[in-house]
């Protein structure tokens, strides 16, 4: 293997980036330490700390056998340092410094900027894992218990990639930001988290597996946009977390094809006709669709937010930078440098939808949630098409982009999920048939059980197509304590 791709696991921080040759920064994570494992106690997986998860490890960053399974703790999961390898003479690929090589150092003129970059992405991290440290309570299979430790686990190794980039490249100011990681907290009224997504609960397994195919795709997202920064630490760390980010996408997209797949199954049993008759779906212990399709709205457009003002000068200028490029910047051609070009945004002036030109420049947020966009469609397709392979016409549809929006052009617009531009008091008449209402909630808190029998699952989801690690069906994933 090439140099840096075998991970150092000798020490307490296991790492490729060399950090027994660097005692200032080795000093400084392991004084980090502590916080993060009283963090992990206090406000990550509550009543599992005890027990022995099949979880997955890094243990390289090559492209295959990246990873090994085995039964750990989930305090003593080996969080690390992990970078992608290398590559030779990389040259920045678009802005202002296009052409020029990688930077290996921080540049001072975008010091501030950068490590703005690194706190907002650094600060989602533990945000989820807080969101979802009680589901475990409910948990509709040993398989999906694991899943979800998967998730955490994985979510918290993100923070020290952050926290790693933060201590080694801005001195006192990165390890005051790397303790403040550690100090919000999501939902907290005093200290709450920096995004308003990661401040929303999670209150039920059917909200995990939307969150984990639509808020991690936002994740998938910036990352990739990260992936092509001129900022070379900056570039090879969000690639490898690229790698383990696939799981938790896929996580949620199978989730979603499980609820729908046992639901009409059972409807198609009971001689239901009409998915939309949620009363007669109910009380046969699964997730009616419209409730699924209610919950679709809310969780996609929390995570439109993710994406900020659809045009904005802050965007323009890390693109400028050369800090964070567009998604598969390298696969697009043009000068990557758009000072001349533009983008066709969607607006909203003056009660009304226009399209318009604008500067390519300053549409970036509006470009990357677009591509986002076209993503979460093909996930719905594959929904949809377990849908009709039972017979049934009903469609789940992505809400209009405008729909129930706090940031951005749409903030406060009040479009339906079709796009129907309403009046703000016929909006709020019709909220309850857009959004999960307080009876919805009531009725999926109420399928909310722990299944904890190795091979069975919850009502209200199927199986999955296939085991973790070609285990067999009965496997124990979660070796839960006494």
């Amino acid at each position: 293997m090439p140099d840096g791709t075998i991970v150092d696991y000798d020490g307490l921080i296991p790492n490729n980036v060399g950090l027994n040759a660097d005692a200032r920064l080795r000093k400084a994570l392991e004084t980090w330490h502590p916080g993060y494992i009283d963090w992990w106690k206090g406000s990550g997986p509550v009543g599992f700390q005890d027990s022995l998860v099949y979880l997955r490890t890094a243990v390289g960053v090559d492209t295959e056998g990246w990873a090994r399974f085995g039964f750990v703790k989930m305090p003593d999961y080996r969080w690390g340092i992990l970078l992608a390898p290398a590559v030779a003479d990389r040259r920045i690929g678009f802005g202002v410094h296009q052409g020029e090589p990688a930077w290996q150092e921080v540049p001072g003129e975008y010091r501030a900027m950068l490590r703005r970059l690194l706190v907002i992405q650094g600060d989602t991290e533990p945000a989820s894992v807080e969101q979802q440290r009680h589901l475990g309570a409910t948990a509709p299979s040993l398989y999906d218990l694991r899943n979800l430790f998967q998730v955490n686990v994985e979510e918290g190794r993100h923070l020290w990639a952050m926290v790693y980039l933060l201590q080694k490249y801005f001195g006192r100011d990165g390890r005051e930001e790397a303790e403040d990681l550690l100090r919000r907290r999501s939902g907290d009224p005093d200290a709450p988290r920096m995004l308003g997504a990661f401040n929303e609960a999670t209150p039920d397994w059917l909200s995990f597996f939307l969150f984990t195919f639509f808020t991690d795709r936002d994740g998938k997202m910036q990352l990739a946009a990260l992936a092509q920064s001129g900022f070379d630490p900056l570039s090879r760390t969000c690639r490898f977390m690229l790698t383990e980010e696939a799981h938790h996408m896929f996580v949620g997209d199978s989730g979603i094809q499980r609820i729908v797949q046992r639901t009409c199954e059972a409807m198609r049993a009971a001689g239901i006709d009409d998915p939309a008759d949620s009363g007669r779906v109910r009380a046969l212990g699964v997730i009616d669709l419209p409730t699924l399709q209610r919950k679709m709205n809310l969780h996609f457009s929390l995570t439109l937010d993710l994406f900020g003002n659809e045009i904005s000068t802050n965007a323009a200028n890390a693109y400028n930078a050369g800090l964070k490029g567009r998604y598969r910047e390298d696969k697009i051609e043009d000068d990557h440098r758009l000072l001349d070009a533009t983008y066709q945004a969607l607006r909203w002036r003056d009660g009304t939808m226009v399209t318009e030109p604008a500067p390519a420049l300053s549409a970036l947020n509006l470009r990357l949630r677009d591509d986002y966009v076209a993503e979460c469609e093909h996930g719905v397709a594959r929904w949809n098409k377990g849908i009709a392979a039972h017979g049934y016409g009903f469609r789940l549809t992505l809400p209009h982009v405008g729909f129930n929006r706090r940031i951005g052009d749409f903030a406060g617009a009040p479009i339906a999920p079709d796009g129907t531009v309403l009046s703000p008091a016929a909006w709020q008449a019709r909220r309850d048939g857009f959004l999960p209402s307080a009876e919805d909630g009531a009725y999926v808190a109420s399928l909310m059980r722990l299944v904890a029998e190795p091979g069975h699952y919850a009502g209200w989801i199927a199986p999955p197509r296939a085991e973790i690690d070609n285990k067999p069906g009965d496997f124990e994933y979660v070796r839960i304590a006494g």
